[in-house]
């Protein structure tokens, strides 16, 4: 068993419950966040008494995505913004790795089945489409703002959920979305009201739990290899190294430098209001 700082691990019968366990920071994303999440999922792949994953989140979110706004409005140059000559491996390393977490729970032997409350934004819903399984209540949106300026979502998994068309809505725009339209869209497996949330999700996991862990496992690998030979893995490469290449861009500087000087949150404000991005050239 392991001591967890950003999460808490339980099992149930047949189930492990991973919360998300940052709620006065809305489960946002620090590094030992990823890193505990696959340590979390390796655990319960190890219990053979464990069936099926479930993914949750503390307090009145899921999650609000990677925690940025100390590194958004830290002047100078760090691993996330670096100074030019700007080098693209270095970024590529720390989300590859960020990336390789998430994916533990695509990646898991077992079935893993997100329940999202709240929002589940930016690398919140990274880790929410890693999943097998979403199921959000019908008030919580869920979406990709920073594709609007200073971000490209690294686990790319929008694409093999949506299809293209839907894809290119979601991340031409970043709009949010709330559970009844991802539902339509396609991106989740079902929505409902909030007070149903838990019990609709207690009995989709209750269904599969009596299925043989070996079942399960076949039925995941048939089913990923599928993804998999579509080119999950080169598209994963190509949205982390655009990810570092967003924050290097002339919009991107000046997204930072707006941070540093106005603050993350009016520097996101601004981002999320429809007007024009500035180009940071002068």
């Amino acid at each position: 068993m392991t001591d967890f700082s950003t999460l808490l691990y339980e099992t149930d019968g047949r189930l492990a419950r991973i919360t998300l366990n940052r709620p006065e920071r809305l489960n946002a994303i620090i590094e030992q966040s990823t890193r505990e999440l696959r340590m979390a999922v390796d655990q319960a792949n190890a219990d053979d008494s464990i069936h099926v994953i479930l993914l949750q989140g503390a307090g009145r979110a899921f999650c609000s995505g990677y925690d940025l706004k100390e590194f958004a409005e830290r002047e100078g140059a760090h691993p996330l913004s670096q100074e030019m000559p700007w080098d693209p491996m270095l970024d590529y390393r720390l989300m590859k790795g960020f990336t390789d977490d998430i994916m533990s729970l695509w990646r898991s032997y077992k079935p893993t089945v997100c329940k999202v409350h709240g929002f589940a934004i930016a690398g919140g819903s990274d880790i929410a489409l890693a999943c097998d399984m979403v199921v959000m209540a019908e008030d919580a949106r869920i979406g990709y703002p920073p594709v609007r300026v200073w971000g490209c979502p690294t686990t790319a998994m929008w694409v093999y959920r949506l299809g293209p068309e839907k894809a290119k809505r979601m991340l031409f725009t970043g709009d949010l979305v709330d559970g009844h339209e991802a539902k339509d869209l396609g991106l989740v497996l079902d929505a409902v009201p909030a007070a149903d949330l838990d019990r609709r999700v207690d009995t989709l996991i209750a269904r599969m739990t009596g299925v043989p862990r070996n079942q399960l496992m076949m039925q995941k690998l048939m089913i990923n290899q599928a993804i998999d030979a579509m080119g999950l893995a080169n598209t994963q490469m190509v949205a982390t190294m655009f990810d570092g290449m967003t924050r290097h861009t002339p919009e991107g500087v000046a997204f930072k430098k707006c941070c540093e000087e106005e603050g993350f949150h009016e520097a996101v404000t601004l981002r999320d209001s429809g007007e024009a991005i500035p180009s940071g050239k002068t």
